[in-house]
């Protein structure tokens, strides 16, 4: 792992090679990681900016959490055990570094995830907003792993756990709140790595949901050359939105899973069906039978 930056980079990394304990990681002493893999390997990676994927004065632990398992559910998708993490970090203040890996760590070993290397650097002036990036790889359990595009005219459409939990932790984490099962899924999200390797033998198409269950959905029709059509009452909303329906389909940082099924397949993990597959028609998405309103936010979209 190398990199150039104030003086508690030696320090920084020295506390990273507490946390590499894979041999191919070589103890954090050499210029690239050695994987010894068979069959394909799926590589992801996701980036975070201070201010846009985390609030100013959040825990520096939930970051660097939800850095992992944002990449980690990517690979869930990919029905994908994680192989190996690279970071990529801008070091901050010895308290701030401190407590990012300490969640580095929790994280690591909640999700069996190798760390294998990375680089680091220093801001380029004070007080600059923190850009922190992770490429994770994984080993798919089907070869090969499914895709967006995989959807066909027919299929069922699934979804695992409840949409807008991340919305009604962010609001909680907002407002103050210590309630932190409300907040745990906006500050430390769980990815679908057991359910994304369930449903490798029967699964269609499949996705994470990042940037909220309309826009995903919408993308993955359009990948697939097919319109889904969801019912809206049939989605797992978060019981703290109330009636807040339509936000919770289109906010993100959920990291459920979006899926199809073959239909009257029985799906093998704990998901919601909520729509179905069908011929492309004029548009990519119906809910509830006609088409979203045009102009009407689907999701979340950067540089929008």
């Amino acid at each position: 792992m190398s990199g150039s930056g104030p003086s508690g980079e030696e320090s920084f990394i020295a506390a990273l090679r507490a946390l590499a304990h894979d041999p191919g990681a070589r103890g954090l002493t050499d210029d690239a990681a050695v994987l010894h893999a068979s069959g394909a390997l799926v590589a992801t990676h996701d980036t975070m900016v201070e201010g846009v994927h985390w609030l100013a004065g959040q825990d520096p632990a939930d970051v660097a959490w939800k850095l992992v398992a944002s990449n980690l559910s990517d690979l869930a998708a990919k029905t994908c055990r994680p192989v190996g993490l690279l970071l990529s970090f801008m070091l901050g203040d010895e308290a701030w570094n401190t407590r990012f890996l300490a969640g580095l760590g929790e994280a690591l070993a909640a999700f069996d995830a190798p760390l294998l290397g990375g680089d680091t650097v220093s801001a380029p002036f004070p007080d600059a907003p923190k850009v922190i990036g992770l490429t994770a790889l994984g080993q798919p359990r089907r070869d090969p792993p499914p895709s967006r595009a995989d959807a066909t005219a027919g299929q069922s459409l699934w979804v695992t756990g409840r949409c807008g939990a991340a919305l009604a932790g962010f609001e909680a984490v907002q407002a103050g709140s210590d309630d932190h099962a409300l907040t745990a899924p906006y500050r430390r999200p769980v990815p679908r790595l057991a359910e994304g390797q369930a449903l490798a033998p029967v699964v269609g198409a499949m996705m994470d949901l990042s940037d909220g269950l309309l826009l995903d959905a919408s993308r993955m029709a359009d990948a697939s050359g097919t319109t889904f059509a969801i019912e809206t009452r049939l989605v797992p909303i978060h019981p703290a939105l109330g009636r807040r329906r339509r936000e919770a389909l289109s906010w993100g940082d959920d990291y459920e899973l979006l899926f199809t099924l073959p239909e009257g397949a029985a799906c093998p993990v704990d998901a919601a069906r909520i729509g179905s597959v069908l011929p492309r028609g004029a548009h990519p998405l119906l809910l509830d039978g006609s088409p979203p309103l045009a102009g009407q936010p689907l999701g979340y979209r950067h540089g929008i």
